[in-house]
């Protein structure tokens, strides 16, 4: 967290004392603040993963919900020890889950909700919330609060920027009941955000009862069942409510790369041409590859025809698709699982695109765009040697998800991107049934 002055330890108190504990810290002058008019922060935060790992004797805690270096490799040795495929992801609930069948008692300090990245610290939220459910079902709810300022030269142009923490910790039970209390902690006259850092498969009541509208959610789409990760997107981004998925935003470099591409006079016209697009993508998570192909969609104004499944060389199933141009020609759509040897943080990841271009009267274009952790030799095959090839590694950024939760702190971002709120609806169509 930024450098603070510790107001008020944590401090530990029955769950239906806190509204009025609060209340009653702030409406006395705490220090002369009267606290920050920014924003509240709820947070959705298992750490199923953290919690297995530790539990089992792969991690030492203290549990702080952070994906750190540290964990990420030992749930990269789990992955081996697991019998997972290894294209499974580091964050993929599948590990979570595997883990929690083997034996195993070691324990940790639990600081989830204390332990705040700098990140998000710096934009001084008015109220963290953290909702941290344990492993263990029948935990009681526990219930934390603190409060603090940054230190005198951290504040900036002197102005008020003093908030506090409130932790529910217990058993999913226990959790359950203690949602009771957050309708009084949530300032009605401050803007709400709701981080879903969870599988978008689980606890659905809790979701409910923390993202209702005009709380802002944030979500990510690659972690959970794809069909209930397009689903959710696609209903609450046609409510209205603004939404903001940490697996959209991850396709950022993607999209530049691509645009950069066809930046060239000479290729821009190339673009209404295109007959065929092909993205691999790590394991059996597709939502990130669609998103990406339904973004391309709906920029090159293409009309989705019909949607399948397709056979693949190896585990699992593709997908294909074939799209309608603007001038009446087809655009073949394919989306293959590919093995890796080292999977990316998060499932799904994206390992390749190429798309062919047929501009009459010239010849094929062929662009195909890489990641850092693996070549193209799938995509660079098929004939594309008698094309103009266009080839570009896309860089990847390496940015927590507090850093990405952070970027649109910032930003503001009270409503759906509009790029996203194009390209969801159609990458669900894309899933096959």
């Amino acid at each position: 967290m930024a450098p603070q002055l510790t107001l008020q330890a944590p401090l530990e108190l029955p769950p239906d004392q806190v509204p009025a504990y609060l209340e009653t810290l702030w409406s006395q002058g705490l220090k002369g603040s009267t606290g920050a008019a920014t924003f509240s922060l709820v947070v959705w935060e298992p750490s199923w993963l953290q919690q297995q790992l530790v539990r089992t004797g792969r991690l030492d805690g203290p549990i702080s919900g952070l994906l750190s270096e540290e964990l990420l490799e030992a749930a990269r040795s789990a992955v081996t020890d697991c019998g997972l495929p290894p294209s499974t992801a580091p964050s993929a609930p599948e590990l979570a889950w595997a883990l929690g069948q083997q034996e195993g008692h070691h324990s940790a300090p639990d600081l989830r909700g204390q332990f705040v990245d700098r990140a998000i610290s710096a934009h001084r939220p008015r109220r963290l919330i953290t909702l941290a459910p344990t492993l263990t079902a029948d935990t009681p709810l526990e219930t934390l609060v603190a409060a603090y300022c940054p230190l005198p030269e951290e504040r900036g142009s002197g102005e008020d920027a003093c908030g506090d923490v409130v932790v529910l910790r217990g058993g999913m039970g226990a959790i359950q009941q203690g949602l009771a209390i957050l309708q009084p902690l949530i300032e009605p006259d401050l803007p709400c955000w709701v981080w879903w850092n969870g599988s978008l498969d689980e606890s659905p009541e809790v979701l409910e009862a923390l993202a209702t509208p005009p709380r802002r959610l944030v979500l990510d789409s690659s972690i959970g069942s794809p069909r209930r990760c397009l689903d959710q997107l696609v209903e609450r981004i046609a409510t209205g409510q603004a939404v903001n998925d940490l697996n959209w935003l991850r396709l950022r470099s993607w999209r530049e790369s691509l645009a950069m591409v066809f930046d060239p006079p000479s290729r821009q016209g190339a673009l209404q041409h295109v007959v065929q697009l092909d993205i691999d993508v790590e394991g059996h998570h597709p939502v990130k590859g669609l998103l990406l192909a339904a973004w391309i969609a709906d920029r090159l104004g293409w009309h989705l025809e019909t949607s399948y499944q397709l056979p693949t060389n190896g585990d699992g199933e593709g997908i294909g698709a074939e799209f309608q141009r603007g001038d009446g020609e087809s655009v073949q759509f394919r989306l293959m699982p590919v093995p890796v040897g080292l999977a990316k943080t998060h499932p799904g990841a994206l390992v390749g695109l190429r798309l062919i271009c047929a501009p009459h009267g010239q010849a094929p274009l062929c662009v195909i765009l890489c990641s850092e952790s693996g070549g193209c030799m799938r995509l660079e095959a098929g004939g594309v040697a008698s094309m103009e090839l266009a080839e570009e590694v896309v860089p990847m950024p390496n940015e927590s998800e507090e850093m990405e939760l952070a970027r649109l702190l910032g930003g503001g971002h009270d409503t759906t991107n509009p790029l996203l709120a194009a390209a969801a609806p159609l990458a669900a169509k894309l899933l096959p049934e």
